[in-house]
């Protein structure tokens, strides 16, 4: 599995030795992400020599993309924005990079390995080898509208690799200057991107130049606000990316402090010291007017399609949602009867046991394992939450899940919890 890392910016990684055996020269790699159980990888690499690598079949479905430089597929010479694609167990032509070129790289479902070969033409496919290899210059490619609905338009994109069986997909996205999504959505697969060009804000921070994250499946992420110039993506995602969105979301832990106190370390017998957070109190506003002026207008096109939208307003400021949920859920329970069960129960709570057995029926709306995808507990992947999950049209959509401490770098500054 891979961690959920957002926000990083990539010069605030180190350097390594660039892992492409069987290449001659010199190159080095920012490692962005890496799975650690089966090889996975998201690169940045810098060819600090002229780089080669004669024909062969690599271990893993193999991706190629120049951000500036040149390459030679197999005597194609493309420059920014070529792109490779070599499946797993497919023979695969040499490959040349020219000194000072700067590319993405990545493996998906396998490590480094590869295999030299004499010729493609006299090499054999892996008997469970599928796709063909694909060389694209996306700088020829012309931008089409995304077609998701949803959104409010001003979403562009250019496919470069959609694998037929699973929906795996590699393509590069643009949002133009005041494009603006006000929600959070969440999707049934993982999505990862690499910013090429621009600057936007949105619920994790800044994404400009540099800027990656690796999002695991049903984490929640939006607020977007793009601003003067747009912003460009290399995106990638291991199903198709379907958009369920939330509104007036909210986080509130707590717990008793049993040795310590609002005072300090208290080793006394002592009551136990409650204390409770929510990311509202983690919050500092900090969005600007152009910020909510976007998203206001963004609030406006969800209305003008007829849809149900809560008003915008900043993380932080107002009621605390948890607060409200918490009193909606309580109103519920006394219309209810209290307790639920005709049983007088009106003496102090305080003495040390919690009446779990006549807990009243809060109503939390769709709640509890309900949320839940059918697998989430006994699938392959029931240790991590954040896989894939198998949908389709027509199945319930699972919740979004919670990631309260993703991997971020320190140019990125402090997640103040939006969206958590």
């Amino acid at each position: 599995m891979r961690p959920h890392v957002e926000l990083i910016q990539e010069d605030d990684y180190v350097w390594h030795g660039a892992e492409l055996p069987g290449g001659e020269g010199r190159a080095s790699e920012r490692r962005l992400s890496v799975d650690e159980e089966d090889g996975s990888s998201s690169l940045r690499v810098d060819f600090h020599t002229d780089w080669g690598r004669g024909p062969g079949i690599h271990h893993a479905d193999t991706e190629y993309y120049v951000l500036e430089g040149e390459i030679d597929y197999g005597g194609r010479r493309i420059g920014k924005g070529g792109y490779v694609y070599a499946p797993k167990g497919v023979p695969a032509d040499y490959l040349k990079v020219a000194e000072g070129t700067k590319m993405l790289h990545y493996r998906e479902y396998g490590d480094a390995g590869f295999d030299a070969v004499e010729s493609v033409a006299a090499a054999k496919r892996w008997s469970d080898a599928r796709e063909e290899i694909v060389v694209i210059d996306s700088e020829a490619m012309t931008w089409d509208a995304v077609p998701n609905p949803g959104p409010m338009p001003g979403l562009f994109i250019k496919y470069l690799h959609v694998d037929p069986v699973t929906g795996f997909y590699t393509r590069l996205v643009h949002a133009q200057e005041g494009w603006s999504d006000h929600r959070l959505a969440h999707h049934p697969c993982y999505e990862e991107a690499y910013t090429t060009q621009g600057h936007m804000e949105y619920n994790f921070g800044t994404l400009d130049l540099g800027t990656y994250f690796f999002r695991p499946a049903r984490v929640k992420h939006g607020h977007f606000t793009t601003m003067e110039g747009g912003a460009t993506w290399l995106l990638r995602s291991d199903g198709e990316l379907k958009n369920w969105y939330t509104q007036r979301e909210w986080v509130r832990w707590g717990g008793d402090g049993v040795n310590y106190t609002p005072d300090g370390l208290d080793e006394e017998p002592h009551e136990p010291a409650r204390w409770s957070s929510s990311t509202h109190d983690l919050a500092t506003p900090w969005r600007s007017e152009e910020d909510m002026r976007q998203m206001n207008a963004a609030w406006q096109f969800q209305i003008d399609q007829g849809q149900h939208n809560s008003p915008v307003k900043h993380q932080g400021q107002g009621a605390d949602p948890s607060i409200i949920a918490i009193m909606k859920a309580m109103d519920a329970a006394n219309l209810q009867g209290g307790h639920g069960d005709g049983h007088s129960h009106d003496h102090d709570h305080d003495h040390g046991h919690d009446h779990a057995h006549h807990s009243p029926e809060l109503d939390w709306g769709w709640s509890g394992r309900d949320v839940e995808h059918r697998d989430e507990r006994t699938g392959p992947h029931a240790h991590n939450w954040g896989t894939r999950v198998d949908w389709k049209d027509g199945d319930p959509i699972p919740a979004p899940i919670i990631s309260s401490l993703p991997v971020r770098s320190r140019s990125r500054g402090r997640w103040d919890g939006d969206g958590m």
